[in-house]
């Protein structure tokens, strides 16, 4: 995976400045996960709707190395 230069982790820390402005609520519900520990084996299930009414659904089950993955992320922000 290529490094990310100091100009784009600026221009994504702006959009997610803008994300959380749009979206005030989610960055609680992060913190309220965040709080009760992501650990091995929780699922995370996302749904999306379109504007159109069609639907998506995944889920994913957590792994050590996804782990690893979000606490690199933690120290970026």
């Amino acid at each position: 995976m290529a490094s990310m230069n100091p100009t784009q982790i600026f221009q994504l820390m702006g959009l997610w400045q803008k994300f959380t402005a749009n979206h005030p609520k989610f960055p609680n519900f992060i913190k309220a996960v965040a709080a009760e520990g992501m650990k091995e084996d929780t699922i995370i299930e996302v749904n999306v709707t379109t504007p159109e009414g069609k639907t998506y659904c995944s889920n994913l089950k957590i792994t050590k190395s996804d782990l690893e993955l979000l606490e690199q992320m933690k120290h970026l922000s």
